[in-house]
């Protein structure tokens, strides 16, 4: 799949949630590998934040990531925008705003992806890096027993389960098994509170911007009438019966389990700070900002620690090329023929798999009694495996081989000992031009990267 961007730009106007302030954000198309930028343009050299975990700084309602440089240079409330942003596929995006948060609009993502969907997006010349969850991973907050699982999946899906010790708003569940359903099930979702939390948020001089418009209130906890009377004139709206819990907005609930399916929105915009799509399933037993946060910051340590992750390898599937194949595409043979087969194929990469066994002929002096597969060897199975790649551009392969001009950055990480299934992965950096290729070249064992190395080749045809 490739990256997408806005096919054009759109802005849209409205208050602050906490700040109570006009506000202006535009969302416009960004280059490819660009992410989630936001770009406050009220400050002098409009200094820009990049929507990753890592520079999350505060989660009381709602999340707020800071420049790393200056932590005074902030955007909050940006969960809903992100949330229609991944939900659409969309890859790469710069947010212009003109305040230290983004409008509230109605308090859901609605507005959000309707605005998506009416400007379009447009694919890019680069593939999407998904995320793919290879094994369970769990967060969990120990004070309230709270916590999120990602188990692996082919897809993206999200359960969700609320609890809350109310008379109004108890247990509720809600799921999204398919992400294109999202603008039709989850995005019009608004977020909610209790009238119990509301004089405290305003004393900690925030919520200046909400209204029953913009959030689902919940009367639970049975107060004076004079007190309900006060409380309804700060946030300027009509007094209601003290004795008569429920919700006080005057527009209905969409579902009967809206405010479950608004903490999937905001699970699913605090996993948009992963900053890659995610492929898993999401079980979120009473989620909020501080574990969704925590959870993207944990798979965003793992991408650092490396990376790239390693292709998917069932050794029950067929290969699309077997050893037979590959010796109609390359010249080697015994001994130097060093990919078994190529598992997956397309324009701009390539996957092949080596068996190391202990009858290698190198192993009889490298080393007699401690086998090593020597680097070079692995430099030069990435080569052939690339050189595959490659010879599938042009008609008739046969006729052709690549020759390496230059090998860069070559590392090695691991040991390669028999017993060993390396899994290699060549992507093309650029564009084949006159016959020249350059590669990225990775070898895996397991999940871990034992080798690396930039490529240029060139195919000429044999004489």
């Amino acid at each position: 799949m490739k990256q997408r961007t806005l096919k054009q730009e759109f802005t849209l106007t409205g208050k602050g949630l906490h700040t109570g302030l006009h506000i202006e954000a535009t969302f416009k198309p960004a280059d490819v590998n660009t992410g989630y930028i936001f770009k406050r343009i009220d400050l002098d050299g409009a200094p820009t934040i990049e929507a990753v975990a890592e520079n999350v700084i505060e989660t009381q309602r709602g999340t707020v990531v800071a420049s790393r440089s200056h932590k005074e240079v902030k955007v909050s409330t940006i969960e809903h925008a992100l949330a229609a942003l991944y939900a659409a596929g969309i890859d790469n995006c710069v947010i212009e705003v003109n305040a230290p948060e983004l409008p509230i609009l109605d308090g859901s993502a609605i507005i959000f992806a309707t605005k998506i969907q009416e400007v379009g997006f447009i694919e890019q010349d680069a593939e999407k890096d998904f995320y793919v969850v290879k094994q369970r991973i769990k967060v969990v907050d120990p004070d309230t027993g709270s916590s999120l699982i990602v188990l692996p999946d082919d897809e993206f899906s999200i359960d969700t389960m609320i609890e809350f010790d109310s008379p109004v708003l108890s247990n509720q569940f809600a799921s999204l098994s398919n992400i294109a359903n999202f603008k039709d099930e989850i995005a019009a979702c608004r977020t909610f509170v209790f009238v119990r939390e509301v004089m405290p948020l305003l004393q900690m001089n925030l919520i200046k911007g909400g209204d029953l418009d913009n959030a689902i209130v919940i009367y639970d906890t049975p107060m004076q009438q004079d007190e309900l009377d006060k409380l309804a004139d700060v946030m300027n709206v009509p007094h209601k019966p003290a004795n008569e819990l429920g919700y006080l907005n005057n527009k209905p609930l969409l579902f009967k389990n809206e405010p479950a399916r608004h903490k999937l929105l905001d699970v699913l915009g605090d996993l948009a700070l992963i900053g890659r799509p995610l492929k898993g399933r999401i079980v979120a037993t009473r989620p909020g900002h501080k574990l969704n946060t925590q959870l993207s910051k944990k798979i965003r340590q793992e991408l650092r620690r490396q990376n790239v992750q390693a292709p998917n390898y069932d050794p029950n599937l067929e290969p699309l090329f077997d050893v037979n194949k590959i010796r109609k595409m390359l010249p080697h043979r015994y001994p130097m023929q060093l990919v078994d087969k190529i598992i997956e194929m397309n324009d701009e990469h390539i996957v092949g798999v080596k068996c190391v066994t202990a009858n290698e002929p190198f192993f009889q002096g490298h080393f007699p009694d401690e086998p090593v597969m020597p680097g070079v060897l692995q430099v030069e199975a990435m080569a052939q495996t690339g050189g595959i790649l490659v010879l599938s551009s042009v008609e008739d392969p046969e006729r052709y081989s690549t020759y390496f001009m230059k090998i860069d950055n070559v590392k090695f990480r691991q040991k390669v000992v028999p017993g060993d299934t390396l899994v290699f992965y060549l992507s093309l950096l650029t564009p084949i031009r006159r016959g020249v290729a350059v590669m990225k070249g990775y070898a895996f064992v397991g999940e871990k990267v034992v080798s690396e190395a930039e490529f240029m080749a060139q195919i000429i045809k044999n004489k």
